[in-house]
């Protein structure tokens, strides 16, 4: 794409963040804060559009499919420069080599880089990314291709998410020279709008705009990450200027902002989203199925609804994934029901019910905009059968250790998708790749079905596999599914060319304040 002029405005543009970035290597996390950050300065060879779900080139032009969707050939952009850091100066173009090396990490565990700075690499491991690939080629310096061992009618979104925004091997090789490969995390070196200043822990990101964009010269020159933990807080922010963006807000929120419609902006999207709790399936009591299903119909769907959706924009979830994405099963239902509850746990042998812990979520999130008070109800409604429930919770990146460690009994959590696709929901989330530890659901013929129906072209097909598929998912009970939302983002009344994503995140490139 040719670069349009633009004039450069001297106004920062600041976004209001719930929590802080885990680190700026994007093949290590997958939390939306995180991402939020990262993909400003990362880019993959393809990109969601702006506001959707259609893939677009990104860092390829262009890209072959085969026929039976094994075979994926992508050509890269030309003439895209690395960022120009005070601790990385690139001597070429982004060519295959990048892709190699990005890719490298995810796909060999013994990779030299690897080996120098061991990580987990939560979404590929995730997607069973490295069990899927047969082979990655280097074609010619424009050019690679990705082999699976089998068809993957999703596989090219995947080179559109969070993960996949490709890093230098250049950048990589310097790191290994100078023996501090887990820089890659402090000080990162992508192709984006946006390159890296400086971040002050649990206070603020600074980015500043590339002068060397192979797409349109950004007008903002510095965008701005401020982290503010309560959501009054970033709404004051606002409201007092001190930002123009915030992250998605609570229903109260909602309600207050209202007021302000002369200062500010609402946007709304019905977000692919969802909350959920999730169970350990690796000690007990949630390891028993008896047990997950009283816990799950003894929640009184209803009662925390009113409380945390005061306005109804949210819909309770009954299956993995919302009902506006293809193959969502509608013939399954949430049952309310604590005498049935109770005799479960009878015939599970806890007839006197039992002691359980569970995490409350520490930042808020348009599906779970009040963790404390969810967790409250819900410990309420436990009580109810017998069941003890201690409240615990931690701050956010200690809380998502924990619980991949596997410490919780119960825990809340979340997921966005961004491609449209049940399998963004599954492959990820419940999938038996998700499963080293034993912690999380692994399930035959449940990996059977969605296996199959990402090899499936034929919709209706599809349809028909992810139908069954949730059909095993509320038998085995992983988890209590909560809520989809509609998600809100206020801006200022100035700023320009800002289009929310379905997944909830935020994407700044070409947006500027007026």
């Amino acid at each position: 794409m040719p670069a349009q002029a633009a004039a450069p405005t001297d106004k920062p543009l600041i976004y209001c963040t719930d929590a802080s970035p885990e680190g700026f290597d994007p093949g290590l996390w997958d939390s939306a804060s995180t991402n939020n950050v990262n993909n400003q300065i990362f880019q993959g060879l393809v990109r969601f559009e702006r506001g959707g779900t259609a893939l677009q080139p990104a860092l390829a032009t262009r890209w072959e499919i085969s026929p039976d969707a094994r075979v994926f050939t992508f050509h890269l952009r030309p003439g895209v420069h690395f960022h120009q850091r005070p601790w990385f100066t690139p001597s070429r173009d982004l060519n295959a080599d990048d892709v190699m090396f990005t890719f490298g990490r995810f796909l060999n565990p013994d990779h030299p880089f690897n080996k120098a700075f061991p990580a987990t690499f939560i979404y590929p491991q995730n997607l069973g990314l490295a069990k899927a690939v047969a082979s990655l080629e280097k074609l010619d310096a424009m050019t690679v291709r990705f082999t699976l061992h089998q068809p993957n009618v999703t596989f090219l979104s995947y080179f559109a998410m969070a993960f996949a925004g490709i890093q230098s091997a250049e950048y990589g090789a310097q790191l290994l020279r100078d023996g501090q490969p887990g820089q890659i995390n402090r000080l990162p070196v992508g192709t984006g709008p946006y390159r890296f200043r400086s971040y002050a822990k649990d206070d603020v990101v600074r980015l500043e705009a590339n002068p060397d964009y192979w797409g349109t010269p950004q007008k903002t020159q510095r965008l701005i990450f401020t982290i503010s933990r309560e959501a009054a807080v970033r709404v004051q922010k606002l409201l007092a200027g001190e930002c123009q963006i915030t992250s998605p807000l609570r229903d109260i929120d909602v309600a207050a902002l209202d007021r302000h419609a002369d200062r500010i902006r609402l946007m709304k999207i019905q977000a692919l989203n969802i909350s959920y709790l999730s169970f350990n399936l690796r000690k007990p009591p949630t390891d028993n199925r008896l047990v997950r299903e009283a816990l799950d119909i003894a929640v009184d769907r209803d009662a925390i609804f009113r409380a945390l959706f005061p306005r109804g924009d949210a819909m309770q979830a009954v299956n993995p994934f919302p009902p506006a994405i293809p193959g969502y099963n509608t013939r399954l239902r949430n049952e309310y029901n604590p005498a049935r509850a109770r005799e479960l746990l009878r015939q599970a042998g806890y007839p006197d019910g039992l002691d359980i812990d569970l995490w409350a979520l520490p930042v808020t999130r348009p599906t779970n905009p009040n963790g404390q008070l969810m967790a409250q109800l819900i410990q309420q409604d436990w009580a109810r059968i017998g069941v003890r429930a201690q409240i615990r919770t931690y701050e956010w990146g200690e809380y998502l250790k924990r619980a991949n460690a596997g410490e919780h009994s119960v825990y809340m959590s979340g997921w966005a998708g961004e491609s449209g696709d049940a399998d963004d929901f599954l492959s990820p989330n419940l999938s038996c790749a998700t499963n080293k530890t034993g912690v999380k659901f692994c399930n035959a013929e449940f990996e059977r079905l969605i296996d199959t129906a990402r090899a499936t072209p034929d919709a209706a097909r599809r349809i028909a596999l992810y139908e069954q598929a949730q059909e095993i998912f509320k038998r085995e009970r992983p988890w209590i599914t909560m809520a989809h939302s509609t998600v809100y983002i206020p801006t200022s009344l100035d700023l320009r060319g800002f289009r929310m994503q379905p997944n909830g995140g935020v994407m700044f490139e070409n947006v500027y304040r007026e």
